[in-house]
């Protein structure tokens, strides 16, 4: 006769399983995410750098080429204010919307298509 005990306890033994593969799937994503949320940080910190110390430099360069101290300073300040207000101005456009959600989306979605090829 079938033993109802037994039963049980090889289906509980099957359910604890799959939870555990649950939770190992989800850490794994969890951990992949968080590895590309800090490269991103990363990233950005050393492109600020780059910008800063080129904003720097050709601040530097127009005042020598205007032979005035402050004007290649306001040159590059103006510069970025009209790019400020360009992305400001444009800040509803679905276009950009779209495109940027799609940049973010492959970035961070990257984690599953790439354990599909390795596996």
């Amino acid at each position: 006769m079938i033993n109802v005990g037994e039963i049980i306890k090889t289906l509980r033994g099957i359910v604890e399983a799959r939870i555990g593969l649950i939770k190992e799937e989800i850490q794994e994503e969890f951990f992949g995410f968080l590895s590309r949320l800090i490269l991103l940080v990363i990233i950005g910190s050393l492109l600020l750098l780059v910008f800063l110390f080129l904003s720097l430099s050709l601040a530097f360069f127009l005042s020598q080429l205007t032979q005035s101290p402050y004007l290649g300073f306001l040159i590059v300040a103006l510069m970025y204010l009209l790019t400020v207000l360009v992305l400001y101005l444009s800040r509803d456009s679905l276009k950009l919307r779209q495109r940027t959600e799609g940049a973010l989306k492959n970035f961070f979605t990257n984690i599953k298509n790439e354990k599909i090829s390795d596996e």
